[in-house]
């Protein structure tokens, strides 16, 4: 089969659909849809997600030094696309999609409810790459929805409708 020139740009494909919950050092919370995502270590557990520094959420993970990745399956695929095409800075974007955000357990990121699986991280650095700042998160904990985790803790990706 001949090769002919593509597009550079995102040109790993597919890739996860993420959420990026986040919460700065006042409380205040917000989430961003991550295109720029994937997992960097496996000793120590470590995730990275890419952020362009012009969003909301940017100066909330810089300030907190946390955010939860929220793994999407396609039952949540209007909240997704509503938080990925609005932006808290015109106003309560959660509250108005009718996402369930509920307090981090090991981080002071918060989290979706309604996602099938969590990973909450806290900054262990950070590179900027272009156009996006990659964000380094040390895994500090992942729950699942029970039905998705086996007896050892594994959890049966197979068993999730990715968006």
């Amino acid at each position: 089969m001949e090769k002919v020139s593509a597009q550079i740009r995102s040109a790993l494909q597919p890739s996860p659909k993420v959420l990026v919950s986040c919460c700065g050092n006042d409380g205040e919370s917000d989430v961003l849809a991550v295109a720029y995502c994937g997992n960097c270590s496996y000793d120590p557990p470590m995730v990275m997600v890419g952020i362009v520094p012009s969003r909301y959420s940017y100066h909330l993970i810089k300030e907190s030094g946390c955010f939860t990745v929220n793994l999407v399956d396609k039952k949540y695929k209007q909240i997704f696309d509503y938080l990925g095409s609005h932006s808290k800075r015109d106003g309560d974007k959660i509250t108005a999609c009718g996402a369930k955000l509920l307090p981090g357990r090991n981080v002071k990121a918060p989290y979706l409810a309604d996602c099938p699986v969590q990973i909450e991280c806290t900054v262990a650095g950070s590179i900027v790459t272009g156009s996006h700042e990659m964000f380094i998160g040390k895994i500090e904990a992942v729950f699942a929805d029970g039905e998705l985790v086996d007896g050892e803790g594994k959890i049966d990706f197979s068993r999730i409708d990715f968006l």
